[in-house]
């Protein structure tokens, strides 16, 4: 599935969290927006979920990841199973075009309508068009710096959108604890 529509990058580092994602909404060759939220934190603050592609159907996944939370009391990869198999299964939900990364400073998942439940074994993990360029920065930042979560997260989003063009600078930023 090609994604352009956003760049989202993750990232865990002692004992912290921290989900980057830029503002940018295009629409076929014309940018609609700089400035859309698709990271945000759920789960009363405890998880931070972040989606790449259709908006609608990236705030839909959202709006499912959280009642499989609920329903599996905050158990994130319970949960990040379970919304899997229903993307997968459901006729509906197969449909959604777009990709989710969901993380506490404990977990982090990249989650996708094939079923997939990644963990990222380096704490990194970036999806959407930028993605590839926002992974290769947060990993270098990762392994040579001593940068925090979220000064990584940062600046991976702040090089992606300096060499994709589905990527801008307005750049949010969530972090936990």
């Amino acid at each position: 599935m090609l994604i352009r529509s956003t760049t989202i990058v993750a990232v865990r580092r002692d004992g912290r969290f921290a989900m980057a994602g830029d503002g940018q909404v295009t629409f076929d060759k014309t940018v609609m927006k700089h400035g859309a939220r698709k990271v945000r934190r759920i789960a009363d603050g405890k998880v931070i979920a972040g989606f790449a592609g259709s908006a609608a159907d990236g705030i839909t996944l959202l709006e499912k990841f959280e009642g499989k939370l609920n329903e599996y009391k905050d158990n994130l990869t319970r949960a990040s199973v379970e919304l899997a198999k229903d993307w997968r299964q459901d006729r509906a939900l197969r449909r959604l075009e777009a990709l989710m990364i969901v993380g506490t400073p404990e977990h982090l998942f990249v989650l996708s309508g094939n079923g997939d439940v990644i963990e990222p074994d380096e704490g990194i993990a970036a999806i959407g068009s930028g993605g590839p360029y926002a992974q290769a920065a947060a990993a270098a930042l990762l392994r040579n710096t001593t940068m925090s979560a979220g000064e990584i997260a940062r600046k991976a989003l702040e090089i992606a959108a300096e060499i994709c063009i589905y990527t801008n600078n307005d750049i949010t930023v969530e972090t936990l604890p």
